[in-house]
């Protein structure tokens, strides 16, 4: 019952902000120029014109099915890194050094050996997520496959159990937490990233009508597009709530 109260207080806090600021933006918008900080009106006529036009939630369902690609990839590669280090002798000290150091390379910096090394935009971009996206799956599932209790690995090992056993009965759940957390980090992460190689050198996706706009001085534009990420970004750490109460259902409720 309490935790149902903290919510409710969560939820009105953030209507509450939002229309403060809502309020603050369209009191603005009537002493400056249009330019710079249109009405709210205006935002969303924009934001509809968008959403109702298949030719421009085009560059949308691109831009998202890039991202997609991408963790996907970056997924499975950091997945078997980290059940590399975590269950082969020595990886780790030849592993891990290189993801830090990977890790260290701004996305900037990823984006201009991109252009230099990829002739195709696709190319770019798809090893700009993924450079960027990997790591941080294969550190998170790789703290989780270290995090399983060592009497817990033992006494399932006393039964002689199969590869395939020992991982779909211990190795498995044990990560999902790891998993799920790494996602959420990532989606967020990636769809930034992904802003920023398609600015260079793309002539479809979200990132290259964001230049479109700023060229022409289209604010209404760059914030409609803005809002389009925003609303894909909430229905994808939705899903990955929904997906997170049923996969870990097991673990006793804190209501």
């Amino acid at each position: 019952m309490l935790e149902r109260l903290k919510k409710i207080q969560l939820k009105k806090g953030g209507f509450i902000s939002f229309g403060i600021i809502l309020i603050a933006w369209e009191t603005s918008s009537h002493f400056v120029p249009p330019y710079l900080i249109p009405d709210l009106s205006t935002l969303l006529d924009k934001f509809l014109e968008v959403l109702t036009s298949w030719k421009l939630m085009r560059h949308v369902f691109i831009t998202v099915l890039r991202v997609i690609i991408a963790l996907t990839i970056s997924f499975v590669f950091g997945a078997t890194l980290s059940i590399l280090m975590g269950f082969v002798r020595k990886s780790e000290d030849y592993i891990l050094p290189v993801l830090h150091f990977v890790m260290g390379v701004p996305a900037l910096s990823w984006v201009v050996m991109a252009i230099i090394w990829f002739p195709n935009i696709e190319s770019r971009i798809l090893f700009i997520l993924v450079a960027c996206c990997f790591p941080n799956y294969t550190l998170e599932m790789y703290d989780g496959i270290k995090g399983i209790q060592k009497d817990l690995m033992d006494m399932l090992q006393s039964f002689r159990p199969t590869r395939l056993q020992l991982f779909s009965k211990l190795i498995l759940p044990s990560i999902v937490p790891a998993i799920l957390t790494s996602w959420k980090i990532n989606v967020g992460y990636a769809t930034r990233v992904a802003m920023v190689a398609e600015l260079v050198g793309a002539t479809t996706g979200v990132g290259f009508q964001l230049l479109s706009s700023q060229e022409m001085f289209d604010m209404p534009g760059a914030i409609a597009w803005t809002l389009m990420l925003i609303v894909f970004l909430l229905i994808s750490q939705f899903s990955l709530e929904k997906a997170e109460r049923y996969l870990l259902r097991y673990r006793p409720s804190t209501n």
